[in-house]
């Protein structure tokens, strides 16, 4: 059986990885590296895991076909590095880093290395998202995410938050870029306030909108094109809008959230890309260019 390995067990581990991890033990071993014992034996009795480290190289020794990296951004370099000069593919949390010329270097590692280094872009994966990917013709996209009040230094929310939807921005355009533009607005302590990109392909626009101080909690990507327009909300529900006809589409209630979120079937697919030598799912050279627009606002 297939080794994965999965360092970091915090917030995001355990909302979004573990359960989807833990139906899928007769497919892969997985094994939970964690410097924090209770935790350690606190996750495995309750997800059924029976493989537990408390060192990355202790993991490293049990020679892990891939790992999924959920450990604070600033250590995420450091470990991908290891771990591909070890041969061991890896998914990491986004961002891969806030340094572009290291996020460019990592994938030229991986790249050399015949290795999969894949970010967790999951709202490529949701659905919905994916039903406006197929929408032809598109004219005017729009990605926008609303807090309704949020503190975060601007280069952090720009790289934790504002990266989202720039990157379903980015996923949702059919041809190359030609043109960008971008706007950070911080407030006198520097914290984002908001954020803007627009871009421009031949025949698209696209803006992404950041907002930290909305005051409500919302996301939204836009479609319009030239036969319908079609809108995604917080990736649950689906409207499209036609001549004197407006049509609402959302998800079966037994539907977890984790797949209407895109993680679940991002997991897999990163998951049968190890097993079967396939295809990085998040194609890499897009990847890079979601972190390059995050640092590029952030430079202009």
């Amino acid at each position: 059986m297939i080794k994965i390995g999965v360092l970091g067990l915090g917030n995001i581990a355990q909302k979004a990885y573990l359960p989807v991890m833990a139906a899928m033990q007769d497919q892969y071993e997985f094994h939970l590296t964690t410097r924090n014992p209770e935790k350690r034996q606190q996750l495995a009795a309750e997800y059924g895991f029976t493989h537990t480290h408390a060192t990355l190289d202790e993991l490293m020794a049990t020679q892990p076909a891939a790992v999924f990296v959920h450990t604070p951004t600033a250590t995420h370099a450091s470990i991908i590095k290891k771990l591909l000069l070890a041969d061991i593919n890896v998914y990491v949390d986004k961002p891969v880093s806030m340094d572009l010329q290291e996020v460019q270097g990592l994938y030229d590692l991986a790249a050399a290395r015949h290795l999969l280094l894949t970010c967790g872009f999951n709202r490529r994966f949701a659905p919905l998202n994916q039903q406006l990917k197929a929408i032809p013709d598109k004219r005017l996209i729009m990605a926008e995410k609303v807090r309704e009040t949020s503190d975060q230094d601007v280069e952090t929310a720009v790289f934790d938050l504002m990266i989202h939807s720039v990157d379903t921005g980015l996923y949702l355009l059919d041809e190359p870029l030609v043109t960008t533009t971008g706007r950070i607005v911080a407030t006198a302590d520097g914290k984002l306030a908001q954020g803007y990109f627009t871009a421009q392909t031949a025949h698209e626009q696209l803006q992404v909108v950041t907002n930290m101080r909305g005051g409500v909690n919302l996301e939204t990507s836009t479609v319009q094109a030239s036969s319908k327009r079609a809108v995604v909300n917080n990736l649950s529900s689906l409207t499209t809008y036609q001549t004197a006809q407006t049509q609402t589409t959302t998800f079966p209630d037994w539907m977890p959230t984790l797949e209407k979120r895109g993680f679940a079937p991002l997991i897999r697919a990163f998951l049968t890309a190890v097993a079967t030598h396939g295809s990085n799912p998040v194609d890499p050279t897009s990847a890079i260019t979601s972190h390059a627009v995050c640092r590029h606002l952030l430079s202009d």
